[in-house]
């Protein structure tokens, strides 16, 4: 049989989650670190892995995953802890329905997903947000910023794209029109201003970023069960 581990998040409390025998629930800190992670990744490979918190709760959790070059053996089912969840949209996960997100989490087939990656050692799965932002972006080749913007947001790419999707919001008493693109990363310098990476802000103010997609895809729990 195929090994089912879940991480509980914080003080995220799901009583169907627990209740089931066929997953083994381990409780965890909010947004996990490798001491939580790591001793329970030892015997998972050809397994699943859930986990039921928040994005920035998943990403902490895939971030080990990679480190561990486990990306290509593990796959990977979300429960939203919060139906405002970003990944959930992205990938059309039940997230207001738990029972369901529970039921396909653990029954549901694994799709390939991109996995964003940033130059500072982390990795994005839901919304990266930078800004005010005053200065020059691009994605791949294309000019997306060369200027001033309210704010750059950045997500993986859920169409059949190169994998990260891009787009400014201009400063204006209207709202203004900004800029999107599609790529395979996207390359930013600018005055200093701070990142928000899953709903986590960045400790410093940054004056250059890079999101780029990984080589390898996150197996995501999504299809049908």
């Amino acid at each position: 049989m195929v090994a089912v581990v879940a991480l509980a998040c914080g003080n995220n409390d799901f009583p169907g989650l627990t209740q089931r025998s066929d997953v083994e629930v381990h409780r965890t800190n909010a947004t996990p670190d490798k001491s939580e992670i790591d001793p329970l990744l030892a015997d998972l490979p050809g397994g699943r892995l859930l986990v039921h918190g928040t994005d920035a709760d998943l990403a902490s959790v895939v971030l080990r995953l990679l480190r561990r070059e486990l990306l290509d053996s593990v796959a990977v089912g979300y429960i939203p802890a919060e139906a405002s969840s970003v990944v959930a949209d992205l990938w059309d996960l039940p997230a207001r329905d738990p029972g369901r997100a529970l039921e396909l989490a653990v029954d549901g087939d694994p799709d390939r997903v991109p996995l964003i990656r940033d130059d500072v050692g982390g990795v994005l799965l839901g919304r990266g947000v930078l800004g005010p932002l005053r200065g020059v972006v691009y994605c791949d080749d294309e000019l997306v910023l060369r200027g001033q913007a309210g704010r750059l947001e950045v997500t993986p790419d859920p169409g059949a794209g190169e994998g990260l999707a891009v787009r400014t919001v201009r400063r204006s008493l209207f709202g203004g029109r900004g800029s999107s693109a599609t790529g395979r990363a996207v390359q930013i310098g600018c005055l200093p201003t701070r990142v928000v990476r899953d709903g986590i802000t960045h400790p410093r103010p940054v004056n250059k970023w890079i999101w780029y997609r990984h080589t390898v895809d996150l197996r995501l729990v999504r299809g049908v069960v």
